[in-house]
């Protein structure tokens, strides 16, 4: 599994989109760029394209805000998609609890005890399931969204606390925003071979044992 967001269907990202527009809150298209994790190029072009089939109508805000707004076609058209991409989100629960289960028995012949989780959406939950099979620790979980609310039980760091937590790798755990999330860890000075994506062309690196930490 590739945690960027280049392998998603268009239709999955118009659809991400409109979830998004279904909030009705005021926003710029770079505060939609980065929840979705998608470029702000395209961002104005599915707008626009959403606009144009009278699926999303625009209300201006101050200081150059805007809400964009679901029209009744646009409702129906949210609830077409969903139900077209039931099998695109069965796929991935099945592709990504392989993933990440590959990735955790990895870890542990590395003799790795405890990771970070960088990312909250569905996969984390996903990523959560092996994590428990293999037997790994969940130092800390982070996120570079809303922070403090519980996941199973573990209170959501920000970013700049969760990467002090201790863990000996930092896996992420975001399907939408893995590409950004891996930029801020760099960002923040993470070693890159101290993140770990399931599925990653660099997973035999991350696993390497007794690697030490710069």
């Amino acid at each position: 599994m590739n945690n960027g967001s280049d392998k998603i269907p268009d239709t999955y990202r118009s659809f991400l989109l409109m979830e998004e527009i279904a909030r009705e809150e005021p926003l710029t298209q770079r505060e939609l760029s980065r929840r979705l994790d998608i470029a702000l190029g395209l961002v104005n072009s599915y707008l626009k394209n959403l606009v144009a089939k009278g699926f999303v109508r625009i209300k201006a805000f101050p200081r150059n805000r805007y809400a964009y707004i679901l029209t009744p076609q646009g409702i129906a058209e949210k609830s077409r998609l969903a139900y077209q991409h039931l099998s695109y989100f069965t796929n991935l629960y099945r592709v990504a609890r392989q993933d990440y289960a590959a990735l955790f028995q990895g870890l542990v012949a590395a003799g790795v005890k405890s990771v970070s989780f960088c990312g909250v959406d569905e996969v984390a939950e996903i990523a959560y399931l092996s994590l428990k099979e293999a037997g790994i620790g969940l130092a800390a979980i982070m996120d570079d969204g809303p922070t403090g609310g519980l996941f199973f039980g573990v209170e959501v760091d920000c970013l700049e606390e969760g990467v002090g937590r201790g863990a000996e790798r930092i896996v992420i755990t975001s399907f939408k925003r893995g590409e950004a999330l891996r930029e801020r860890l760099l960002a923040l000075g993470v070693a890159p071979e101290w993140i770990c994506a399931a599925g990653g062309n660099n997973a035999g690196e991350l696993i390497t044992p007794n690697k030490e930490r710069t």
